[in-house]
């Protein structure tokens, strides 16, 4: 296990170096938020209510209300627990796509979350966020590398 951790990092240091850095940028503004690790990925707890992966680093949003947490301060809530593990697909993503992730993954992924033309037209359809390639695809990364649920499955 320390092994894969540590080829974890290395690929993520090398191949997917333009998202690592980006990702260790925004965790040294946010360096006196939570952190914690969820194999092998730098998770940052931060205000807002967006998620973004970066490399090895993820940002989650911290202002969905009270968190419990377990004796290491992880949080203890299985929905967090879920979007740990469709965000830690994203970073099996960054792994897989290296320098492309950006531009096949991040940017794709930020416009089909934040663009209001996206949002209205889930919002009227009825149209799961999850179902969108990116997300869908770190889902089953995240549920396949770890053996747990992610967001958006039963």
């Amino acid at each position: 296990m320390i092994i894969t951790q540590i080829l974890y990092i290395l690929l993520q240091c090398t191949w997917g170096l333009p998202q690592t850095l980006a990702g260790f940028c925004y965790f040294l503004i946010n360096i006196r938020h939570p952190h914690h690790f969820f194999h092998g990925s730098v998770v940052t707890e931060v205000y807002g209510n967006m998620c973004v992966s970066l490399g090895m680093f993820v940002f989650v949003a911290s202002d969905r209300g009270p968190i419990d947490r377990t004796a290491d301060g992880m949080p203890d809530n299985s929905l967090f627990r879920r979007l740990m593990v469709h965000e830690y697909g994203h970073t099996i993503q960054s792994i897989i796509l290296g320098p492309l992730y950006l531009f096949i993954i991040g940017i794709p992924s930020a416009i089909w979350c934040n663009l209001s033309y996206f949002q209205k037209q889930r919002a009227e359809n009825n149209k799961s966020y999850y179902s969108f390639y990116t997300e869908h695809h770190a889902n089953i990364l995240g549920e396949k590398v770890t053996g747990e649920k992610a967001m958006g499955t039963l």
